[in-house]
């Protein structure tokens, strides 16, 4: 049966369990997945996943850079240029593109598109730049996470723009139906030379400007040179596939974003949110709370403004299709839980964007871990919406309810998952940890204390290894920040826990009952799948519900604690004490509620890995790491609160100043 698509061109992107950091997830299966995504509608297929854990990167003691190779892996992770080869050992590179080429093979089985999603220009080896010193281009390495200076080339020599031609043109050799590479850059370990956002920051080689140019020569020549850059992988991949599609991330580039866009079009476009994407500020408020802005790409933003449509028609006119990104899954909006309901917001976003007159869209960390959660509404209206989008989205729900647990109780199914969904809007977003932060800060297993540093270092160390945290990070003492960057304000803290205390926990817990009842109501012997879909739903909202309150108590630590180092008045500290030894109570309960749902329940509600914990995954022995959790925040829960304000200055492990000298200078 042939059916219109209403796009086409519709990718996972970002694709957290096939491709990026979650795929180590316990279960995941690669034939099966690919299979969901066809039938769910996609037209394309990531491809590009390290067959190891972690990436093969140099490496010191006490730096975290080499973990953010782990996802988006660049062309040499895969393929070497006739100037590269020696940086990786042979073994590796055959390892990952076999594994490339395994992938690539499933989605071509199942009809969809390949292709790549990379973090590029990639910064090589020290030892590269020592060997050719005249093609070091800027330093892209991240000034706390790294101890180590990486380099990526000087992308406009000659010979850089050779590398990576011959580079495009092996991995096309290697697997000729690739079709797409998407490009994000200025973060983890890559990044274009002199513009003028993270990591580079108005650096790079020799070749692209001269000294005293003012910022706006300098934003136009390297937005230039990134079309250039772009240009040069295309007519590379164009050799074997003419058709061959490079686009860009927008959000970094906001002083060369109008250079950039002005040198589009054909096969070379750009990727985002929105149309009016300048900069990481987007005009899309929470649509609760209107002070909360950044929701733009969240499962928060279902609408798309007026100004949207008139400004795709004007670029679709000058033959540029941009791609639009939508959140389909909890990956970057509440990691590391799995298979939550939100289908009519997911429904209403993907409509949005077909009335504005998208053409290409994507979905953000794709369908997750889809053999986890059988059950899961989202993938139904994700089809609908390419399929059928003049279908009425409740009919739709209410006949896959009806599939699933029978008319008897099919109303009752669809009704909880639209009640959730009336929860979960009401969650505030929370800078960093409503995405990977959560995981990255060990939300979970971190003792919730007033003064972190009370506890030990060794004590400690059980999650700080597996943090995103340097000895000398703000994050290791202090739950509101992360380097150099604020997350959550005393003010913020206090409204946004206040907000989630009215707003949030009522509703979720209201849910629970009622879902609980229903469970428990449903005779086994006559009804074991009902009973089963009804528990499986049951036991991911009471996960959400355990992150959520963990959630919570964050910004409440973030009001209290804070409240009570900035003010002498007696009073005023007694009440902040008081809500955060509160906090502590609810914590104490949230954290064995936690042990209990994963020591008893088969739902696997959350990504888990195989394999061992990480950054960007908890473990097997999470339970574990929560009892020590829990014995740490009792034990230390009574310590005054404290932040040391000076450790950005502490040194690395082990380092020995002159004698006399201190980090006080």
């Amino acid at each position: 049966m042939l059916l219109p698509a209403t796009f086409n061109f519709h990718r996972p992107h970002f694709d957290a369990c096939l491709t990026q950091y979650w795929r180590s997830a316990r279960g995941f299966q690669d034939e099966a997945y690919v299979r969901r995504l066809a039938e769910t509608g996609f037209t394309h297929c990531e491809v590009n996943a390290l067959q190891a854990h972690f990436p093969y990167e140099e490496s010191i003691e006490s730096e975290f850079y080499p973990q953010f190779y782990t996802y988006c892996a660049g062309f040499n992770h895969f393929v070497n240029s006739k100037l590269t080869e020696g940086l990786w050992p042979e073994h590796y590179l055959e390892a990952n593109l076999n594994r490339l080429k395994h992938l690539a093979a499933l989605a071509k089985r199942y009809g969809l598109k390949p292709g790549l999603l990379m973090f590029e220009p990639r910064s090589l080896p020290e030892k590269f730049f020592v060997k050719y010193p005249t093609l070091r281009g800027a330093r892209v390495d991240h000034p706390f996470r790294s101890r180590l200076p990486r380099y990526c080339l000087a992308q406009d020599h000659p010979i850089t723009q050779r590398h990576y031609r011959e580079v495009m043109e092996r991995l096309m050799a290697a697997v000729p139906e690739l079709s797409y590479l998407s490009i994000w850059s200025n973060d983890s370990g890559a990044g274009f030379e002199h513009t003028a956002s993270l990591y580079v920051g108005r650096n790079g080689g020799p070749y692209m400007i001269r000294e005293w140019r003012n910022h706006q020569k300098i934003a136009e020549t390297a937005g230039r040179s990134i079309v250039a850059y772009l240009d040069n992988l295309q007519t590379a991949a164009a050799k074997t596939n003419p058709d061959f599609d490079v686009i860009l991330r927008l959000e970094p580039f906001k002083m060369e974003h109008d250079t950039i866009k002005a040198g589009l079009g054909g096969h070379l476009t750009w990727e985002g949110p929105s149309m009016l994407v300048k900069g990481y500020s987007l005009p899309y408020p929470h649509p609760k709370y209107p002070e909360n802005m950044g929701v733009a790409g969240s499962l928060l933003h279902t609408t798309m403004d007026e100004a949207e449509a008139p400004a795709l028609a004007q670029s679709q006119a000058a033959k540029v299709d941009p791609v639009f990104n939508y959140s389909g899954s909890g990956v970057m909006n509440h990691e590391p839980l799995l298979g939550l309901p939100f289908p009519r917001l997911l429904h209403e976003k993907i409509l949005a964007l077909r009335q504005i007159g998208a053409h290409r869209t994507s979905c953000f960390g794709g369908l997750a871990h889809a053999e986890a959660t059988p059950f899961w509404p989202n993938p139904v209206a994700i089809r609908a919406a390419q399929f059928l989008p003049d279908q009425s989205i409740d009919d739709i729900l209410l006949n896959y309810a009806t599939d699933l647990v029978g008319p008897a109780h099919a109303a009752t199914l669809d009704g909880a998952w639209s009640e959730f969904e009336a929860a979960m809007i009401w969650q505030p977003l929370v800078g960093l940890y409503s995405a990977f932060g959560y995981c990255w800060q060990r939300t979970w297993d971190r003792p919730f204390v007033p003064d972190i540093e009370a506890i030990p270092l060794p004590e400690r160390r059980y999650y700080e290894k597996h943090g995103c945290f340097q000895s000398n990070n703000p994050g290791v003492n202090d739950l509101g920040r992360d380097v150099l960057f604020d997350l959550i304000s005393r003010e913020q803290g206090d409204k946004m826990s206040r907000d989630m205390d009215a707003e949030v926990l009522p509703r979720v817990r209201r849910l629970l009952e009622k879902l609980t009842a229903t469970h428990q109501a449903i005779d086994p012997e006559k009804d074991a799948r009902a009973r089963r879909v009804f528990g499986d739903l049951r036991d991911r909202i009471q996960g959400f519900l355990h992150w959520v309150v963990a959630l919570r108590n964050v910004c409440t630590w973030c009001a209290t604690v804070y409240g009570t180092l900035e003010t002498t008045d007696e009073k005023e500290r007694a009440v902040h004490e008081k809500r955060l030894q509160e906090a502590i109570d609810l914590d104490l309960e949230n954290t064995a509620g936690l042990i209990e749902l994963i020591e008893n329940s088969d739902t696997a509600f959350m990504a888990v890995s195989a394999i061992g914990n990480h950054t960007y995954i908890y473990g097997e022995d999470l339970s574990d790491l929560l009892r020590k959790r829990i014995a740490l925040t009792t034990a230390y829960r009574h310590h005054p609160p404290r932040i040391e304000k000076g450790i950005l200055w502490r040194p690395v492990p082990g380092t020995q100043w002159p004698e006399g000298w201190s980090q006080q200078a």
